[in-house]
């Protein structure tokens, strides 16, 4: 009777073959997972996210967005949209660009345009705080009404909640470190070193984030070139005027060449018009474009003054903030120089008494040698007299005592320690 064959795999298979198989499979297996993990994470990268729009007059509506079409409508290459992605840990940034202005200041995170703000939806109490006070602002007439242009307008409440917000972290950081030093300074113990220590790296923290909030202020400010470029309702309007222009220029054109056409031309004279036509258009062109920078450059100076006064407010602002915490740190320094000299008096005294104690000990080993001089077993006519050792131990100890009060004396006349 024949054996039964396995039910699976096929018969009589080689242990090399079976375990080759298997590492294949293994293999297969593990490239197809980290296959699936990188399509997962650019699925990730290149997915929409949830983004608020809100336009001049402050009606708002959430959109699913991905970076390709943010960066089709707002003319912006790549690398400004990874100051926005949450995925990403930069410093706070703002930065000018042809269309836009892209605003990365903490939380807030946006994209601001002419006429419209881009902004990252969060649940973040700041970006919740900057949707609702901007569109209600927007709302209010007397605030339309500004010589502030709508990207100003966002942008200083972008920059006005963000200063409060660091000004509200330092009195609260304040609020809690005075204390704890004052309590410190009294009693030296673990809990408080301890306390201390964390609130001076969340002091070292909230300094950097400060700091580099009014180095990007001061930058902006610092280049009328940047200030510039982030004048986008101008820039917009300037370039709808030239192509009205462009357009009307192009139309009483074709009209007169409409009226023309009814008169026979010969083809020399018509490639000569042509040619006429040609470099009028682009002498207008040219023209335009020069009235068009004589006015920019004319109004520039204006913007630029509106720009910035606005941020030199905030760069007062943010410069208090870290003065604030520059003080903050300058006590934290001055109660460590405290502690620091009260633990040297404390380590001057404990020598002092240690010196104390070695020469009271130097003495008393005197003493005791003496009383073992005359504890041995030898024959003395002293001894034949009961109180002639009374008399030994009273000049011993006078002798002991008076060395003492001599080395005190002493440590007094070189000032060692004040007795």
């Amino acid at each position: 009777m024949e054996e039964s064959q396995p039910l699976y795999g096929p018969p009589n298979l080689p242990e090399s073959a079976s375990a080759h198989s298997s590492e294949r499979f293994h293999s297969n297996r593990n490239r197809s997972r980290g296959s699936s993990i990188t399509a997962g994470l650019k699925k990730r990268g290149h997915g929409s996210r949830s983004w608020i729009k809100i336009d001049k007059n402050g009606n708002s509506k959430t959109l699913e967005l991905d970076k390709a079409t943010i960066m089709r409508h707002c003319s912006l290459p790549a690398r400004d949209l990874r100051l926005l992605d949450p995925l990403f840990i930069y410093p706070s940034s703002i930065l000018g660009r042809e269309k836009a202005i892209v605003v990365s200041l903490e939380q807030i995170r946006c994209i601001i345009t002419a006429d419209e703000v881009i902004l990252m939806n969060s649940l973040d109490g700041s970006v919740v705080k900057y949707k609702s006070e901007l569109c209600k602002r927007l709302q209010i007439k007397e605030y339309q009404a500004e010589d502030l242009p709508f990207e100003f307008r966002a942008l200083e409440l972008a920059l006005e909640l963000i200063c409060m917000s660091l000004d509200a972290q330092v009195y609260e950081l304040e609020m809690e470190m005075y204390p704890v030093l004052d309590e410190l300074t009294t009693s030296v113990s673990t809990l408080n070193l301890e306390r201390v220590r964390r609130l001076k790296g969340h002091l070292l923290a909230l300094t950097q984030r400060v700091q580099k909030v009014r180095d990007e202020i001061e930058h902006l400010m610092d280049d009328d070139g940047d200030m510039a470029e982030m004048y986008l309702t101008e820039r917009k309007l300037r370039s709808e005027a030239g192509l009205s222009d462009v357009c009307i220029q192009t139309h009483t054109s074709g009209g007169a060449r409409e009226v023309s056409k009814s008169a026979p031309v010969s083809p020399v004279e018509s490639s000569i018009s042509g040619s006429q036509k040609l470099q009028r258009a682009f002498s207008s062109i040219v023209s335009l474009s020069k009235n068009g920078s004589l006015m920019s450059s004319s109004d520039t100076g204006e913007n630029i003054e509106q720009l910035e006064m606005l941020l030199e407010a905030y760069f007062i602002v943010s410069d208090n903030t870290l003065s604030k915490l520059s003080s903050l740190k300058e006590y934290i320094d001055d109660t460590e120089d405290l502690i620091n000299i009260k633990l040297g008096n404390v380590q001057n005294q404990l020598i002092q008494f240690q010196l104390l104690l070695t020469a009271a000990t130097f003495l008393a080993t005197i003493f005791a040698s003496v009383t073992a001089v005359f504890g041995m077993n030898f024959a003395d006519s002293i001894f034949d007299h009961p109180s002639a050792f009374n008399w030994v131990l009273v000049i011993s100890g006078g002798a002991c005592g008076f060395l003492y009060l001599s080395f005190l004396f002493y440590l007094k006349r070189r000032k060692v320690f004040p007795l």
